[in-house]
């Protein structure tokens, strides 16, 4: 899950970072003298707003650290790294970033470190690159360029989430793997649930019984989508539906196109159109979306307690 989140960043981070642009670091005076940074906007023992900028070096000591041995996706180094809470010269607290040293035997607390700023800054916290061992700052200040204050960042989100499957979720993800749609219910007289829940939510008893469902259905409600949005793969207008498979009691949710989108109907019956045999995963991807079969739309009778 990936998408970019644009905010506005007020005027006490909008001064640290339009100084980290600079390549200087600011904190903020509070009530009782200490200099803090990264800068709050208001006091942690009073409340009230701070407004008292303060230059602090780019140097300082190392408080804390931990050492990581495998790095994530998107944290600043792709080798082993340490993550360290840093008091930088002239601030009475730590900030927390990376330093760059090679073994967990080469950083320890109160260790003197400098910052290592971008070639290039943008007004981020990622303008320092890391901090390094060594007492030197690491490059001179640039202030005065006559560049507009930082008002507004934005900040790439990406999410990622392993999910263990039940029993019934494993059934119904073989299944798509093997281009079947595996609906399930607690006995011949109950519901079929497609995807499988596990369990009937109206009496809590497992769905054991697995039924092979058809790759057709009909549409009971759909939405023509009309407003672009970030990391979207299909130009609109295009129509999400609840598609009711043939045999199944529940509907979910998929994409209906190969036909125009006012196209789209209560009723009319549509069918899978699967993705090359090559493309197929463990997920409901593997149906790359539904399209008209051309037959006669459904009764309403048929899908009105769908609805």
């Amino acid at each position: 899950m990936r998408f970019d989140y644009t905010r506005s960043v007020g005027s006490t981070i909008g001064t640290f970072l339009t100084a980290l642009r600079d390549r200087r670091i600011v904190g903020v005076r509070g009530s009782d003298g200490r200099v803090i940074v990264p800068p709050p906007e208001y006091d942690p023992i009073t409340a009230e707003p701070l407004t008292e900028f303060v230059d602090v070096a780019d140097t300082g000591a190392v408080q804390s650290w931990t050492w990581v041995h495998q790095p994530l996706p998107g944290q600043p180094f792709e080798r082993p790294f340490a993550w360290a809470l840093i008091r930088l010269d002239g601030a009475d607290t730590a900030l927390l970033h990376a330093v760059d040293v090679a073994t967990p035997d080469d950083i320890h607390t109160g260790m003197r470190v400098r910052a290592r700023w971008a070639i290039e800054t943008q007004g981020s916290i990622h303008d320092i690159v890391c901090f390094q061992p060594g007492e030197k700052s690491g490059a001179a200040a640039e202030s005065g360029n006559g560049a507009e204050p930082i008002t507004m960042i934005t900040t790439p989100v990406d999410l990622s989430y392993k999910h263990t499957a039940s029993p019934q979720e494993s059934v119904y993800l073989r299944g798509l793997a093997e281009g079947k749609l595996i609906g399930a219910r607690t006995d011949a007289a109950g519901k079929v649930y497609f995807p499988p829940r596990g369990a009937n939510p109206t009496d809590g008893r497992p769905t054991d019984d697995y039924i092979e469902l058809p790759d057709r259905g009909i549409v009971t409600t759909f939405c023509i989508v009309n407003v672009p949005f970030l990391g979207q793969r299909i130009k609109p207008p295009y129509v999400a539906a609840y598609i009711l498979l043939d045999g199944a009691d529940i509907p979910f949710l998929h994409l209906v196109l190969g036909c125009e989108a006012s196209e789209v109907r209560m009723g009319m019956r549509v069918e899978a159109v699967w993705r090359p045999r090559e493309e197929w995963g463990y997920g409901l991807e593997n149906v790359d979306h539904f399209r008209p079969t051309g037959e006669p739309d459904a009764d309403y009778e048929t899908y009105k307690h769908h609805l």
